[in-house]
């Protein structure tokens, strides 16, 4: 068994279901914690978690016929398979859970979702790596991956050890903030300032001769890192929105990776923890050696296997143990992990499909179908961008691989439309390919009237 079913078979049998700190103790002790480091990160005293504890291996117990206690509780539970009324029993549930608590796919899946597929062992690495000293992690994936997803969780791990926890997202940012590097780190530095509710004291720190970035390092030594009594998980979101900008992120990006550097020797650098969150390869001449991305953890969110789509299904009450429908909707839309819950959304009925999975394939890449509204804007996006339009149009209409102009390629890829394997671009699902033939036209300009038929 996972820990998910163990937390699946013991909320299926209980008629009062598990508390909030019956999961934790049971996931915390699955990873090897100890009852003092679940005490403290719930906040709980060490006692009343020892009796909860020890109640949940007696009821384990019985379940398993065999003697079960916290030193052993993971070497049992993984060797042990789930008897088939069990699973049934799991299914029953999920069948349940789900009439109540279907949610349409949007955003990040909150923390509380049935619906969050974990892809181990990513999370706990990345859990592991921001409880470390100075310490960065850089998480790479196409547009719908699960990079919101799996930061949400980041950064609630984070809170629960009592960091502070700041994210910016370099979309948000006017225009005329990217007109010169030293706008930037000023736009930087005060938006920090201020989610870690301080006062912005630039004035203070700020010096012309010594350049923004210096400036920049030594407000965040002196004032923001110095007035912080514990670490400071600093997100920073779409940095390859900077790409555009090669100017400021060819500075930011080495400077980013001092900051990593001076952890090593100086301790108030040892409170930042970074995660540096993108969606394609860097398009910054960058020396290797002052580049952010090839140091600390490296995170690569790929597709959903065939195991997790599986997986995805019984959590939407839907019975895919065979793998042949798993098989069928991968076929269409891939591992996408946000096509895949959409389809699956409308198939237990709140779309109105009722489970027709061959229908819901069929109408796919149509007008009719589920995905259409979410595509389209795919094809406007692309209609302004010709280069881009065509390189994409080369690529769905090609019988085998094509080789992209790198930048048109990586651009492709962070939109998730393509897969790159070396130079290799293909459609990155075979929904993309039926349904933008239709669409795109290899001309100086989209076909106004294609755009009409849209809306």
């Amino acid at each position: 068994m996972t820990i998910d079913e163990v937390v699946l078979l013991l909320k299926a049998s209980q008629a009062t279901g598990l508390t909030t700190l019956q999961e934790l103790i049971l996931r915390s002790s699955w990873e090897g914690k100890t009852y003092t480091n679940i005490a403290f990160e719930a906040h709980y005293g060490e006692e009343c978690v020892k009796k909860i504890a020890v109640d949940l291996w007696q009821l384990l117990s019985i379940f398993c016929n065999e003697p079960i206690n916290k030193s052993n509780f993971r070497q049992t539970l993984e060797n042990h398979r789930l008897s088939e009324a069990h699973q049934q029993l799991i299914k029953e549930f999920n069948r349940a859970a789900t009439a109540i608590s279907l949610e349409f796919p949007s955003g990040p899946v909150s923390l509380n979702s049935r619906f969050y597929i974990p892809r181990p062992p990513i999370e706990e690495l990345a859990y592991a790596e921001i409880a470390e000293p100075g310490s960065i992690i850089c998480i790479k994936a196409p547009q719908k991956m699960g990079k919101s997803s799996l930061i949400l969780r980041l950064l609630a791990r984070a809170n629960n050890q009592g960091f502070h926890t700041v994210t910016l997202d370099f979309q948000q940012a006017d225009k005329a903030v990217f007109t010169s590097l030293d706008k930037f780190l000023y736009w930087f530095c005060v938006n920090v300032s201020r989610e870690l509710q301080l006062e912005p004291k630039l004035n203070d720190y700020w010096d012309e001769n010594m350049g923004s970035k210096v400036s920049c390092s030594i407000y965040f030594q002196e004032y923001l890192l110095s007035a912080l009594s514990s670490p400071l998980v600093l997100v920073l979101n779409q940095v390859d929105w900077l790409f555009e900008h090669q100017g400021i992120a060819g500075e930011l990006l080495p400077l980013v990776r001092s900051w990593y550097e001076q952890a090593k020797g100086v301790e108030v650098w040892q409170k930042l923890r970074l995660i540096l969150v993108y969606s394609t390869e860097i398009l910054v001449p960058i020396k290797l050696t002052q580049s952010p991305f090839n140091i600390g953890l490296t995170i690569n969110l790929l597709p959903f296997t065939k195991e997790q789509v599986q997986d995805l299904a019984q959590r939407h009450g839907l019975d895919w143990t065979d793998g042949k429908d798993a098989e069928t909707l991968m076929a269409m839309v891939g591992g996408n992990p946000y096509l895949l819950r959409l389809a699956l959304y409308h198939l237990v009925g709140k779309g109105g499909l009722k489970g027709d999975l061959g229908q819901l394939l069929q109408q796919a890449p149509t007008e009719a179908g589920i995905y259409h509204e979410y595509l389209r804007q795919f094809v406007l996006g692309l209609g302004d961008e010709s280069e881009l339009r065509d390189a994409f149009y080369e690529v769905i209409n090609s019988t085998n691989y094509v080789k992209l102009e790198p930048t048109l390629a990586y651009k492709l890829q962070s939109m998730g439309l393509i897969n790159l394997d070396g130079d290799r671009s293909t459609p990155a699902c075979e929904l993309y390919r039926l349904y933008f033939r239709q669409y795109l036209k290899k001309s100086n300009s989209l076909n106004n009237n294609c755009v009409e038929q849209l809306f």
